[in-house]
């Protein structure tokens, strides 16, 4: 039987060999890369702080331009954010203000109940949009409802200088017809973006709270009138 000694002799020069550094060694010795990340390609971190706000402004005044022309496009879908919806809410906020039936008890609740109608009417439809089947996520949904917000703030500062000259039935026709042509329009530009996120059989039951949602915003504009 062999011994251990016997069994390591074949191997008792390898440790004097040595391998010379002139010899070239072959074969190439690839590393794998991943793909460069988004995150890699732009970043906001060494960004000035003037560049980020231009930025976002433009990003906010692209959203008002879709709803301007609603078309059906994932413009508000892509790149959502809540700033547009945020103004506009405040804004509307803001001139309701001073209506004839503020008194000097209740003249503060007015900002807050326009608040949680837009917020809390938005949240109620995104609900109702997911349960039955929608694709979009809860913010983006949001961000559209919020936008299309805009055209009701505009009916709102329209009412606004129609009731400075009068307040007469004349007043009235005007405002009735810059209500309802603004009702139209955030219905039709809401439910443009919102359209192919929902089933075929299932869009009546998702466009419905939209139209009760901006038919309330229109009836608290409409119902405005400045107190005395």
């Amino acid at each position: 039987m062999a011994t251990t000694e016997e069994l390591g002799r074949p191997f008792a020069g390898l440790s004097d060999v040595s391998i010379s550094e002139d010899i070239p060694v072959e074969g190439d010795i690839s590393v794998p890369v991943g793909a460069p990340r988004r995150d890699d390609e732009f970043s906001t971190l060494d960004e000035p702080v003037k560049e980020t706000i231009l930025r976002d402004l433009r990003a906010v005044g692209k959203k008002f331009i879709h709803v301007l022309y609603p078309k059906r496009s994932t413009a508000l879908l892509r790149d959502w954010d809540l700033w547009g919806p945020l103004l506009l809410c405040v804004t509307l906020a803001l001139l309701l203000q001073g209506g004839a039936a503020d008194s000097d008890d209740q003249g503060g609740p007015q900002f807050a109940e326009v608040f949680v109608i837009v917020w809390f009417g938005s949240i109620i439809i995104t609900l109702n949009s997911k349960l039955l089947g929608g694709t979009l996520s809860f913010f983006q949904s949001l961000c559209v409802l919020g936008y299309c917000i805009m055209p009701l703030t505009v009916a709102m500062v329209v009412c606004r200088i129609v009731l400075l000259g009068t307040s007469g039935v004349v007043s009235f026709a005007v405002r009735l017809v810059v209500v309802t042509a603004s009702f139209g329009w955030s219905t039709f530009a809401s439910t443009a973006f919102l359209a192919d996120s929902q089933p075929p059989n299932r869009k009546a039951l998702v466009v419905y709270p939209v139209f009760l949602f901006y038919f309330v915003i229109g009836w608290m504009i409409l119902t405005f009138s400045p107190s005395q």
